[in-house]
């Protein structure tokens, strides 16, 4: 980013900012999220069994889909893919985890993202 003329005197953040793009903890955080909808919706039968469990629950808060986040002891674990992306899964609101289709939940994430981080 630092080749663009005119953007070479802005730090990371105001250089993003202005080309409108998310950093790189965000658009690791959004391809999670995006295979995340892929797995739970059925697209990764096989290869995925088993990886995240359901978090039953009657509360009404929040989407339809929250996920149980497991404690682990190794501060390792948390990098799994299956562990970081529960808490943001979560979070996620209600228009998006329902979407329809993964164009439409790609085009809510990005409303959300804004927001989450």
């Amino acid at each position: 980013m630092k080749m663009i003329r005119g953007l070479e005197h802005l730090s990371y953040e105001d250089r993003l900012r202005k080309l409108g793009l998310f950093s790189l903890e965000k658009r690791r955080l959004q391809g999670d999220l995006v295979a995340a909808f892929q797995y739970l919706k059925g697209a990764y039968k096989k290869a995925g069994e088993g990886l995240v469990t359901r978090a039953w629950s009657d509360r009404t808060r929040g989407n339809g889909l929250k996920l149980k986040e497991d404690r682990f002891k190794l501060d390792r674990r948390k990098e799994f893919f299956s562990v970081r992306m529960v808490r943001h899964w979560n979070m996620l609101p209600k228009e998006a985890v329902d979407a329809p289709s993964l164009e439409v939940f790609k085009a809510r994430l990005d409303g959300a993202l804004s927001n989450l981080v």
